[in-house]
């Protein structure tokens, strides 16, 4: 079994089109959506190594220092596979971008550090 890493992408258009949501649609939309996420954990909890969570605001550190920087990352999950294709299986139909206004799911491998 290899590692993934699945980060969730959401753009500021699609967090603007949610805010515009009534606040009872929006509630009952919030309800239903970890309703379903909270259905797709228990589903694929085999394959769950970390269920993550939702990210905060980022600081970008380079050589001139540590700064606010903004991206759209906003959650993240890790989970165990036999390949690329199966990770990614997992998050079909996922209610990040279903129900909740996620744009996409990104999977990556977690490669390991040669001679660690």
């Amino acid at each position: 079994m290899k590692k993934f890493l699945a980060v969730f992408i959401g753009t500021e258009a699609s967090s603007a089109k949610w805010e515009k949501l009534d606040e009872k649609t929006r509630s009952e939309r919030e309800k239903e959506g970890l309703a379903a996420w909270h259905s797709w954990v228990e589903k694929n909890k085999k394959s769950l190594i970390d269920v993550g969570s939702p990210l905060g605001s980022t600081k970008k550190i380079g050589p001139s220092g540590i700064s606010d920087f903004s991206n759209e990352l906003c959650g993240f999950t890790v989970v165990l596979a036999e390949s690329h294709e199966a990770a990614a299986r997992l998050f079909v139909n996922h209610p990040h971008f279903t129900i909740f206004p996620g744009d996409s799911i990104e999977v990556m491998e977690c490669l390991d550090i040669p001679g660690m």
